[in-house]
Parts: C-alpha cells; sequence; structure tokens
C-alpha cells in the first residue's frame, strides 16, 4: 500500500509553517535558507505558505495526484511532527476535495 501523502500534498498546501531560525542551514540547520523568509530574530515561515491560498515552495506535484516535498529529509520541525490522519490532516484534505484518513493508521 502507498503511504497517502504522496498523493496528497494537501497540508503543504494549507498552513503557514513557521520555525525557529536554526532550522535553516545559514544558521546551522538543515532547511535550505532560500525557501525560507525570516520573519523576525527568532522564527522563520517557509516560502509561500503565509498567502490566502498557501503553497509550499518546496511542494512539487499536483495536490491530490502526486505530490511531494522537495527538501524532504530536511524539512523543518513543523513538517515532521504533522501526522497523517490528524485532525488537521483531515481539515486540509477536505479544503482540497479529498476524502479524510483514519488516525492512527500511518
Amino acid at each position: 500500500m502507498t503511504h497517502p501523502c504522496l498523493s496528497c500534498g494537501a497540508c503543504c498546501a494549507s498552513f503557514r509553517v513557521d520555525f525557529s531560525v536554526h532550522e535553516c542551514d545559514s544558521n546551522g540547520g538543515r532547511v535550505p535558507s532560500g525557501l525560507a523568509e525570516e520573519v523576525n530574530g527568532f522564527t522563520c515561515r517557509m516560502r509561500g505558505t503565509d498567502y490566502a491560498r498557501p503553497r509550499c515552495a518546496a511542494l512539487t506535484g499536483t495536490i491530490g495526484q502526486q505530490a511531494a516535498c522537495g527538501i524532504y529529509e530536511w524539512r523543518p520541525s513543523p513538517c515532521r511532527e504533522f501526522a497523517a490522519g490528524s485532525e488537521a490532516c483531515n481539515k486540509a484534505r477536505l479544503r482540497h476535495g479529498m476524502q479524510a484518513l483514519e488516525a492512527g493508521l500511518y
């Protein structure tokens, strides 16, 4: 069974993604600084996620068909902590016309 996130991408096109400046590669982290915007001296935001219709700059593919994170290995902590089938996941999926997932299956 293919993991549902590989055909989804809804979370990457639904939420603002803020994280510590220390997660950027320019500050010793792994998130490519070119994909982040500094919000203040403590916080960065993934490019593209601060719009009325957000879409993370690292998202590749088509939402709901075949989607992937272009920096999966280096993604920031909010993305690492996001759980498939969680309430936030299902809210994003429904927003993009997809069915909800059962929690805890992935």
